[in-house]
């Protein structure tokens, strides 16, 4: 179903995973104000819904994301795109601040500002006919949408420059490789593999898995005494929750834990 008064965005809850499908496959599902804000004010909500426990981004069509829309470059001011780009903006920190996993499912392929889309995610699932490329130096422009820094902490400064300067293709078989992507799977079977990895997530305990994801991120930047400090300081508040009593009661009772999220 679309969200209320935005047809950019389709939106579904099931068994704890929300997915989130950008819907303009006419235009390879390129970035508009609308899907941006679709996209931002479902995540919002997202954070305090107890029934949403892991989120699934896709696109629909042929491809994941073309990113930018490249039939209105050239046409816009550079205050136009200074606003579109702090839309953007808003956008990759509301996902990297939702105490909740997101899981890219990318198909077909990820371009420019898509590409860095799905790096904002927390896993990368993709189809075997995917292929990622940041082509802004082809258009003579700078990546956006956070490429510079999600790339160069996940595979280092010569090897993004290397991609940045090139706007050459990556096959799925070279962003594996490269620590990108996750898990490949065929095309047949992609839906029902995200589906399923999706669910196992949703399952899980939902607390640990906000405090994992943000103490990965900031790890990227922090010292390790920092990082040390704030596993102490989670743990301390983990182990008063009702998932860990269950996981430790599942323990000894050689059982599969049903955690709550609580």
């Amino acid at each position: 179903m679309t969200i209320e008064g935005n047809e950019h965005v389709l939106a579904e809850t099931k068994e704890g995973v929300l997915y989130l499908t950008m819907n303009r496959p006419d235009s390879l599902n390129a970035f508009s104000p609308t899907m941006m804000q679709g996209l931002k004010g479902a995540l919002g909500k997202a954070q305090n819904d107890a029934d949403v426990r892991t989120v699934v981004l896709s696109g629909a069509g042929r491809a994941f994301s073309a990113g930018g829309d490249v039939k209105t470059m050239g046409d816009n001011a550079p205050l136009d795109i200074y606003d579109h780009i702090g839309e953007l903006n808003e956008l990759i920190l509301t996902m990297k601040d939702l105490d909740k996993p997101i899981v890219a499912a990318v198909h077909g392929f990820a371009a420019g500002a898509g590409f860095n889309l799905a790096l904002a995610c927390d896993i990368i699932l993709a189809a075997e006919d995917t292929n990622f490329i940041l082509s802004f130096s082809k258009v003579g422009l700078v990546s956006d949408g956070g490429g510079h820094y999600f790339l160069s902490k996940l595979i280092g400064p010569y090897r993004t420059k290397e991609l940045l300067f090139s706007a050459e293709p990556v096959s799925v078989t070279k962003a594996q490789e490269l620590g990108i992507v996750n898990h490949v799977y065929r095309q047949e079977e992609m839906q029902q593999k995200v589906h399923e990895f999706a669910v196992k997530l949703a399952s899980g305990p939902a607390v640990a898995y906000g405090f994992m994801k943000k103490i990965v991120d900031q790890a990227l930047d922090a010292d390790l005494a920092t990082i040390l400090e704030r596993e102490r300081t989670t743990q301390a508040t983990m182990v008063s929750t009702e998932d860990h009593k269950e996981g430790v009661q599942a323990f000894k009772e050689k059982r599969t834990p049903k955690f709550k999220g609580n």
